[in-house]
C-alpha cells in the first residue's frame, strides 16, 4: 500500500457521503437505537474492510451510532491502513469536543458516548470466523465485489442473534465515463472482465449478495438502495480531491483492462490520454451503480445457504 492509496480512501470520503442512500442510513440509526437500549453492557460493531476510520468517523458525525458506550473493531488486510486510521482518528478529533487516549485501541470519548476502537490487521472471514455470535452489528463498506460469496455465512456468523449487517457501496455493473468515447464500450467491458477474474471479484456483486442473502435461514433483508457514484465538475473544478480520485480510478483501470486484454485492444492508450485530459480540464463526468444493503440475522448458528 502507498501513500497515494491512502489518499484515494480520504478522496473518496465525499464520494460516498453523496451515494450512501440517507433512509437506510436512518433506518440503521433507527434499529441501532432499539437495540442498544435492550441490552446490558457496550454495543459491538465489527467493521471489515475498515481502510483508514472513514466509516467510523462518518458514523459519529451522523449520529448513527447510540449513545453510551460502544465497542468498535475496525479489520482492515493492509497494515498501512490500521497505521493510518489510528492516525487519522486523532487528526479527526482535534477539531472536536472528542478526546483520545491509548495507543493499540483508542478510546474516543465525547459527551455522550464512549467509544473504544481497535484497529485490528487480519483477513476479515477468518476474523469473523474466530469473532462467532459476538457483534451487534457487521459493516463491510464497498467489500464484496472483492470477497468470496462463501465466505458470507462465516461474516454474518459475527452477529449476536438480533444483529444488523450493513453492506454499503457494493459494486453492481455498470461503470460509466462522459463524454461518450469510441472505445467506452471495450474499456468498461475489460474493467468489469477484470473484475469476474479476480479470486472471489465480481462486477455483479450487489445482485449476487442479494440473491445469496434470500437463500439464507435466519436472515432477514430490511432495506436495498441504490448508491451510485456520480462524479462531476461544478463550474470548472471538482468537489474536495475529487480530481485525484478520479486520476486513481483511471489508473485502477489503466492496470485492469491492460492486464485482461493483453495487447489486443490497442486504443487503451489514447481513451486514458483524453480522459486525463478531461480530468485536468474538469470535464470529466464519472458514474457507477452500486447498492447499499441492510439486513438483521436472527440465528447467527443457523446461517446456511440452501441454494447449496
Amino acid at each position: 500500500m502507498t501513500d497515494g492509496f491512502q489518499r484515494y480512501l480520504r478522496a473518496k470520503r465525499t464520494v460516498d457521503d453523496r451515494a450512501l442512500d440517507r433512509r437506510l442510513v436512518e433506518q440503521l440509526r433507527e434499529r441501532l437505537a432499539i437495540r442498544n437500549e435492550a441490552r446490558e453492557g457496550p454495543l459491538c460493531v465489527l467493521e471489515i474492510g475498515a481502510g483508514i476510520g472513514t466509516m467510523v468517523t462518518r458514523f459519529l458525525e451522523w449520529d448513527v451510532l447510540p449513545v453510551g458506550e460502544i465497542r468498535y473493531t475496525a479489520v482492515d488486510l493492509q497494515s498501512d491502513n490500521v497505521t493510518e486510521l489510528r492516525r487519522q482518528l486523532r487528526t479527526w478529533a482535534d477539531d472536536r469536543p472528542v478526546s483520545v487516549s491509548g495507543t493499540d485501541v483508542l478510546t474516543l470519548e465525547g459527551p455522550d458516548r464512549r467509544i473504544e476502537v481497535e484497529p485490528v490487521v487480519a483477513e476479515a472471514v477468518t476474523y469473523a470466523d474466530r469473532a462467532a455470535t459476538a457483534s451487534d452489528l457487521l459493516v463491510g463498506a464497498a467489500v464484496l465485489d472483492i470477497l468470496e460469496l462463501e465466505g458470507l455465512g462465516p461474516l454474518l456468523g459475527a452477529l449476536a442473534p438480533g444483529g444488523l449487517y450493513y453492506f454499503p457501496i457494493t459494486f453492481d455493473g455498470a461503470t460509466r465515463f462522459r463524454p461518450p468515447h469510441p472505445a467506452d464500450p471495450d474499456v468498461e467491458r475489460y474493467y468489469h472482465d477484470h473484475m469476474d477474474a479476480k479470486p472471489g471479484g465480481s462486477s455483479r456483486a450487489g445482485e449476487d449478495v442479494l440473491v445469496r442473502l434470500q437463500g439464507m435461514d435466519g436472515v432477514s433483508l430490511l432495506g436495498v438502495a441504490g448508491s451510485d457514484w456520480v462524479v462531476r465538475p461544478v463550474d470548472g473544478s471538482y468537489p474536495g480531491d475529487e480530481a485525484y480520485f478520479l486520476r486513481h480510478i483511471l489508473a485502477t483501470v489503466e492496470e485492469a483492462v491492460g492486464e485482461i486484454s493483453g495487447e489486443e485492444f490497442e486504443g487503451l492508450e489514447e481513451w486514458l490520454a483524453r480522459r486525463r485530459a478531461q480530468v485536468d480540464a474538469g470535464e470529466l463526468l464519472y458514474l457507477t451503480h452500486q447498492l447499499d444493503v441492510l439486513g438483521r440475522v436472527d440465528e447467527p448458528s443457523g446461517v446456511t445457504d440452501t441454494r447449496r
